[in-house]
């Protein structure tokens, strides 16, 4: 694969110079936007549709008292307006979390129809919607790809919305989507390798009485840590049960209950909102679930056998991660201990791109590209693979100050090349590959 950039960049960047209608405060609708004014192209385009662009991670939320992106959903609208009138952009692929269903405080009103809830944020986000359903009218295929944070939304919910998008699946919750001249690009969220954010039908089965209790344990932390941000981030003193036993490394299963804890307590020791650990903060009437539970049902500890783990809810975690992976589709499966150091390591997603694509005699693409962390990066093997990571749209990236509203942009042909951007607030695209890359 060649990936030399240059005439790439100086293809994207010769018509980047539009200006961007001026942003006076942070609450500013996206209402302006609606009024469907002819947009200068995001960059000088070629005479070939070749182009194939990926945003991931927009977040987009039911209520703007709750949503992740509110300030950047005016600019997300223009960048769809302008990649509308940019004539050599074949797809555009949302590779997952496009709306959200975890990032919502616990005192959320109870709910028991998710289809309602997603037909919520689509109402609430209506000119993206309009914006997204113009794409396609000009001619670029759009093509979504589940996320974790909307792994519970049905297809035909979706496809209501956009009535000519094409949906990437291949099992609740997940997909992954091929595509390029010669198939040789993947695209996919990257959560099914995450122990957090994986679809989870198995390890509280027994305890619901059914195998619909899709959500992982990211969701229960994903409502706990929204309602601290939502709090104002108070700084609260816990009581937590503490695992003073470290069991010996040799001892797979249950040192791997030891990581998992530790993980939780690293979070929990930063996140900390005013509700009470023992108190039945989540009300659960869907996806399996019948009942409420506080945090401590799902924080791990040393139980009256001496094992480590949680007593009511993920139990015993460690042993369900090779039969969710099954499920999961994984291609190449890897251990528990493995995968929960690596769910807070987005280095670990490029090392699961080789694995599971660029090394793996079963697969034959060039370029990987994922979502999930957060986090924008490049990166090239050895052998001349790219792996890509899109990045987010939400209005304040933690994980990643640097560089806001990122996407991948992958030149398909006989020879790829390949780029990660930035849509800068005065309306122009700002190549940042080399801020976020990293070359084997």
């Amino acid at each position: 694969m060649d990936y030399s950039r240059r005439q790439f960049i100086k293809t994207l960047s010769a018509g980047a110079g539009a200006c961007f209608i001026a942003m006076h405060s942070a609450g500013c609708s996206s209402d302006i936007f609606e009024s469907g004014v002819d947009e200068a192209p995001l960059w000088k385009a070629g005479d070939e549709r070749n182009k194939i662009v990926v945003i991931s991670d927009l977040h987009l939320g039911i209520d703007d008292s709750y949503t992740e992106t509110l300030k950047n959903r005016p600019f997300l609208v223009k960048f769809l307006q302008r990649l509308e009138n940019t004539a050599d952009v074949r797809e555009l692929v949302i590779a997952g979390d496009f709306l959200d269903e975890w990032f919502l405080p616990v005192y959320y009103p109870v709910y028991t129809d998710q289809a309602q809830f997603y037909r919520d944020v689509i109402a609430n986000n209506n000119v993206v919607f309009k914006a997204l359903n113009n794409i396609i009218e000009r001619g670029i295929k759009l093509v979504y790809v589940p996320g974790n944070h909307d792994l519970t939304l049905e297809a035909d919910v979706l496809q209501q919305a956009i009535p000519k998008l094409v949906q990437s699946s291949d099992g609740q919750g997940l997909g992954a989507y091929y595509t390029g001249d010669r198939n040789e690009i993947v695209i996919e969220h990257g959560h099914r390798y995450d122990v957090f954010s994986a679809p989870d039908t198995v390890t509280n089965a027994e305890l619901c009485g059914n195998d619909n209790t899709i959500l992982p344990a990211g969701y229960f932390y994903a409502r706990y840590a929204a309602t601290w941000v939502l709090e104002g981030r108070p700084s609260v003193t816990k009581n937590l049960p503490v695992v003073t036993n470290i069991p010996d490394s040799s001892d797979t299963d249950q040192y791997g209950a030891y990581l998992y804890y530790s993980i939780l307590k690293d979070i929990s020791t930063r996140i900390t909102p005013s509700e009470r650990s023992d108190a039945k903060i989540f009300n659960m009437r869907i996806s399996g679930f019948n009942d409420s539970y506080t945090y401590l049902d799902f924080y791990p500890a040393e139980q009256a056998d001496g094992t480590i783990s949680a007593p009511v809810l993920f139990k015993n975690i460690q042993r369900t991660w090779a039969e969710r992976q099954t499920l999961n589709n994984v291609k190449v499966p890897n251990s528990f201990n493995e995968a929960v150091l690596g769910a807070v390591n987005y280095e670990a997603y490029y090392k699961q791109a080789k694995i599971q694509y660029f090394e793996n005699p079963a697969e034959n693409v060039d370029v990987v590209v994922f979502g999930h962390t957060h986090v924008p990066s490049y990166r090239t093997t050895s052998g001349g693979k790219c792996y890509l990571n899109s990045g987010t749209w939400i209005d304040h990236n933690t994980d990643y100050s640097d560089a806001e509203r990122t996407f991948a942009v992958i030149t398909t042909g006989d020879t790829d090349t390949t780029a990660v951007f930035s849509f800068v607030s005065d309306g122009t695209v700002a190549d940042i590959t080399a801020k976020v890359g990293n070359d084997e």
